[in-house]
């Protein structure tokens, strides 16, 4: 939910000028999705125009604004674009000084133009000072009705080995997180998170199942599609066995269907709320038990997988530090009052393996094709909502060049913000596979740059972990959580070596 009309954030807490247009549009979406308040951008240059005369002038605006927020929050959670013409953003008097002449026109002619101006002014302003409707406009939210709800609940009352995938459409309104949460526990089938769904159960909850998820989805025999879509995330629906029953549940038809009856087939497809549908379909299933040996069969597969992180955290890489260990230590010294925000490639897919955040709308991450670029922003709009939680980003070298000049804002309006750089000088994540198909490394390779030391020189805080101080990462990590506290944004540059974690993982 974000809006992008110009360059200024405006909502009840941001308003603030920033050094790159994209990282205001990137707030406001980072606002909405904290929040679950339409977070909003706009009027480019606006700001003197923005009182006096000026707003009694932006009537189409109100109507707009309206129609924009039913929008971003209606259907699927998204961004909205507005394009409003210049014209409505000056005041009726400046407008008229610079159209109209001052004396009237002599000459046929020169009475027709004038006449033509003032008619064209009238036509513009017309109605602008007429009062108009400025309360929220109705949403439109498609929910899923009593009888597919009950078609599912009979699917899933006979199943033995249910599977729930719940993405980020279950975090939107009208349902409280709170409620979900209670609705997935009453509901008792073991789950996977994703999006921002992520961390809803808490830490170590024994439903929520973090690794295997493919091997899992084969055992499956029924599977709950929470807001979660068949793309290449899923094999674009290749992953789903053809013996399970699917239920898919989602507020925009097209992505429900996206892939089906060409991979893959649903058994019940519910275009409507996720949260709504979860609450619901947990309320039919009350009292609804499954035997507890498929949920245990699901977490020995995850303490094994989880076993073996351990063991590549161990072992030595050629130069620098292990990326896996020191993401183990930082998930040790996360705090429960954190929000994360990724930005990055390899380094990021890492980190989703071993980092968890700590409640529900914690994470934000750049969406299903990476989009890189999206920390300073993201990171800014988490801290101005959630001014009491501590806001760490994690970020790829190859990403954080798109937000290191924001430490210039972020030090000039005391935001104090934590960034952990897993540099491993190039963009790993495409070169993992475009060396195997090509043979070549052009164009992947980077530099240990001394991204502290930049950091430094906007005025932010910067500090670096290398194999010299493979010991002190604990202790580095939380001289950067003090910085934070003490109001002063801090780089942390962690220099890291390659594994063979991620090996086989491609992008596209």
């Amino acid at each position: 939910m974000g809006t992008l009309i110009g360059s200024l954030i405006v909502s009840n807490l941001i308003s603030l000028p920033y050094l790159q247009w994209k990282i205001r549009k990137l707030s406001a979406r980072a606002s909405g999705r904290t929040t679950g308040r339409p977070g909003s951008k706009w009027a480019k240059g606006a700001r003197p125009q923005l009182s006096g005369p000026a707003c009694s002038s932006r009537a189409p605006v109100h109507v707009t604004r309206r129609e924009r927020n039913s929008s971003g929050v209606s259907a699927i959670s998204c961004p909205v674009f507005v394009e409003l013409p210049i014209d409505v953003l000056y005041p009726y008097f400046m407008v008229q000084k610079e159209m109209v002449p001052a004396k009237p026109p002599k000459g046929l002619v020169g009475q027709g133009v004038s006449w033509y101006l003032e008619n064209y002014l009238a036509n513009l302003f017309a109605g602008a000072w007429e009062p108009q409707p400025e309360g929220p406009l109705p949403l439109d939210i498609p929910q899923a009705s009593p009888q597919q709800v009950q078609r599912c609940v009979e699917i899933l009352s006979r199943a033995k080995r249910p599977l729930v995938l719940l993405g980020s459409q279950a975090l939107l309104p009208p349902t409280p997180s709170d409620k979900l949460r209670v609705a997935v526990e009453t509901l008792g089938v073991p789950c996977f998170l994703g999006g921002m769904a992520r961390g809803l159960l808490g830490r170590s909850h024994p439903l929520h199942i973090r690794q295997n998820r493919s091997a899992a989805l084969k055992k499956a025999d029924v599977v709950v599609l929470a807001g979660t879509v068949c793309d290449f995330r899923l094999s674009y629906g290749r992953v789903l066995s053809r013996s399970s029953k699917i239920i898919i549940v989602n507020r925009n038809r097209k992505e429900m269907l996206m892939n089906s009856d060409m991979f893959w087939k649903p058994q019940e497809a519910v275009q409507g709320d996720v949260g709504s549908f979860m609450v619901k379909l947990a309320q039919g299933l009350q009292g609804q038990t499954w035997a507890s040996d498929w949920a245990e069969e699901l977490r020995q597969a995850d303490r094994q997988k989880e076993q073996t992180f351990r063991e590549k955290a161990s072992m030595p890489v050629a130069e620098h530090l292990n990326p896996v260990r020191v993401l183990q230590l930082v998930e040790e010294t996360l705090p429960d009052n954190s929000i994360l925000v990724v930005d990055g490639g390899d380094f990021v897919s890492t980190a989703a393996h071993l980092v968890q955040p700590r409640g529900p709308l914690r994470w934000l991450d750049p969406g299903a094709f990476g989009t890189l670029g999206v920390g300073a922003g993201f990171a800014l709009g988490a801290k101005l909502c959630q001014p009491d939680a501590e806001v760490w980003c994690l970020f790829g070298d190859g990403a954080f060049g798109y937000s290191l000049i924001e430490f210039d804002t972020f030090v000039r309006h005391k935001i104090p913000v934590m960034a952990l750089i897993g540099n491993d000088a190039g963009w790993t994540q495409i070169s993992r596979e475009q060396v195997p198909c090509l043979g070549s490394n052009v164009a992947c390779g980077l530099a240990y740059t001394g991204y502290h030391k930049a950091a430094m020189g906007l005025g932010a805080q910067g500090l670096l972990l290398s194999r010299e101080s493979e010991d002190q990462v604990v202790k580095v990590l939380h001289d950067a959580q003090q910085q934070c506290q003490d109001g002063h944004p801090v780089v942390v540059n962690i220099l890291i070596g390659r594994t063979d974690f991620r090996d086989g993982s491609i992008a596209v």
